[in-house]
């Protein structure tokens, strides 16, 4: 691939257009608002001049409900050998693509799993997609050639290539990011009219469950209303399990034994479902989930503790597998979670305590 035009200079389009032009592709960027185009040019990630012929690659990042819309316009007006999209749904722009009466060979719908809270040009990086799944659609009408494009595409973008069925993938989205959005976002909402000393004493806790809820309500709109059958249908399932566990709950206020016994047969039951899900969220860099153990250490909000700390972990021979940082509320200070192999906890909390630190057990 020598050239390429992003139709859709937001968060992914831009991402996407960074990582082709820093691998040496001749990037064209295109937005209905121009000055987001020339925003994303400003960054590096191509130019907002119209190309002289077609490109080798047109991506288009437009919002679900738009997708299909611009790409007929652009596979019209000849603007590419290939055409893709990066929408969060697959199975819906296809059909509506074939109702237009497409020749679709040259044509494949795709979708990055990356994103972040933040949207438009300016949250774009050229490492969004690193090591992330990179979901492609082919058919059998697919071209070769258009396969081999979106492949290097992933390729430049350093992420990992995922070969799904359209519908299938939509199911799989709905399990996997827009329902627990709307979980998350329905948690969070508990938290609009709380009381404040309630809400002073969030932890990680409800942190880590309501994180997502931050994202920009517009966007989940076109995306929700993209896919609402199977998000719906998963939304049934976890309402059904909420009101069984209402129903546990009102039993342990029971006075009688037999229904509290129930009540917490009922209770168990979700948790321990929920450890069994759980425990199939793939690990890192996509591996089967290991067991990592916690070193717990006490750490100040001051420019260059978080530095120093993972220095002093590297001097001990430790690696850091993950990082979690809980913020003390109304202390500048914190509690910083080094995820390691359970091996190395002993050695690394040594290490630590020696420097100065304080562990927390």
């Amino acid at each position: 691939m020598r050239t390429a035009l992003v139709i859709g200079t937001g968060l992914i389009g831009t991402s996407a257009a960074l990582a082709l032009s820093q691998r040496g592709v001749v990037v064209h960027l295109t937005d209905h608002d121009p000055e987001q185009a020339r925003t994303a040019a400003a960054l590096g990630a191509g130019t907002d001049q119209v190309p002289e012929g077609p490109v080798d690659l047109a991506i288009v990042a437009a919002p679900p409900a738009h997708v299909a819309a611009v790409l007929a316009d652009a596979m019209r007006r000849g603007v590419a050998r290939g055409y893709i999209d990066v929408a969060s749904v697959k199975g819906g722009p296809r059909r509506e693509l074939e109702a237009l009466g497409l020749e679709l060979s040259s044509y494949i719908g795709t979708h990055p799993m990356s994103g972040r809270e933040k949207s438009g040009p300016l949250a774009a990086t050229g490492d969004l997609f690193e090591g992330r799944p990179w979901v492609l659609t082919p058919t059998r009408d697919t071209d070769t050639e258009v396969l081999n494009l979106a492949l290097e595409l992933v390729s430049h973008c350093r992420a990992v290539p995922v070969v799904m069925d359209a519908d299938a993938h939509d199911r799989a989205v709905a399990l996997v990011s827009h329902m627990p959005h709307l979980v998350s976002s329905m948690v969070a909402a508990r938290l609009e009219n709380a009381e404040e000393a309630a809400v002073r004493l969030c932890g990680q806790g409800i942190r880590d469950v309501t994180r997502i809820a931050a994202s920009d309500p517009r966007m989940w709109i076109d995306i929700l209303s993209a896919n609402p059958g199977p998000v719906a249908d998963l939304l049934s399932d976890v309402a059904a399990d909420l009101e069984e566990t209402v129903e546990a709950l009102r039993s342990l206020q029971s006075s009688d034994d037999a229904k509290r016994r129930e009540g917490t047969a009922g209770i168990e039951d979700v948790l321990r479902r929920g450890n069994a899900g759980q425990v199939r969220v793939p690990g890192k860099h996509g591996s089967a989930p290991r067991v990592y153990e916690a070193v717990t250490v006490l750490i100040s909000d001051e420019p260059g503790q978080l530095a120093r700390i993972f220095a002093d972990a590297g001097r001990a021979g430790v690696n850091i597998e993950d990082v979690r940082i809980e913020h003390a509320t109304g202390q500048q200070a914190g509690l910083i979670q080094l995820m390691v192999e359970p091996q190395a906890a002993p050695v690394l909390s040594a290490a630590l305590r020696e420097r100065g630190w304080s562990i927390r057990q």
